[in-house]
């Protein structure tokens, strides 16, 4: 559990959430029984806020930072509409292969590409614009992933950043590692940069939603 939601709440929220589909349930085993640090997966209640997030916003292209094995890309890829498409971005070549067999037994398979290398080299041969750009990845990548994705979002474009309250440990932590003070960090630039407007959420681990300023977009 994540620490900032009782664990009942937690088990209430996930049993109100629509259930995953097969694939899904596949992959997660998977990951769970086979791969180091299975807590990086993407969730239920995750996964389908962020399928709900790309159908809301309409978005029909999608990047995102950190695939790990798959699970939120298969979720987002669920939202898209049939054209649209997702380039996801993977630095462990052995997770992506987990990652590629899963999409490619999906009903997702055309709409998704694993890009396997350092995601900034990745997204610097993009040339966008995205609709909606979901980081999760290394935590002190984060503000540089942040400024090579800034230029590259359309016009309404959202980016959406796991993991922004770190367990709670963003507020508890009297002598944070190096990857809180990333995450401290990276929060107090976001309420401070006139560039973005950004809202913190409490799902799950913390996801900050991000879009340009106005001024920004004319």
């Amino acid at each position: 559990m994540n620490g900032i939601i009782r664990p009942e709440v937690e088990r209430y929220a996930e049993e109100h959430t629509t259930a995953p589909p097969p694939h899904l349930v596949a992959l997660a085993e998977e990951t769970r029984e086979n791969l180091s640090s299975p807590q990086m997966m993407t969730g239920p209640v995750e996964g389908r806020f962020l399928e709900v997030l790309v159908f809301a916003s309409g978005a029909r292209s999608v990047l995102e930072i950190g695939t790990f094995s798959g699970y939120s890309a298969l979720s987002m890829a669920a939202g898209l509409p049939a054209d649209g498409r997702i380039v996801t971005c993977e630095v462990d070549a052995e997770v992506a292969e987990v990652a590629r067999r899963h999409i490619a037994a999906s009903p997702y398979a055309a709409r998704i590409e694993v890009r396997v290398g350092p995601a900034l080299e990745t997204v610097a041969g993009l040339e966008g614009p995205f609709d909606l750009v979901f980081i999760d990845a290394d935590k002190q990548g984060y503000r540089g992933y942040l400024e090579a994705v800034l230029p590259k979002l359309s016009e309404r474009g959202v980016i959406a950043i796991d993991n922004t309250l770190w367990s709670g440990r963003v507020v508890d932590d009297a002598e944070p590692d190096e990857r809180t003070r990333a995450l401290v960090e990276l929060n107090d630039g976001l309420r401070a940069d006139p560039r973005v407007v950004c809202v913190q959420l409490t799902v799950r681990d913390g996801i900050t939603l991000v879009r340009r300023a106005p001024s920004e977009t004319t």
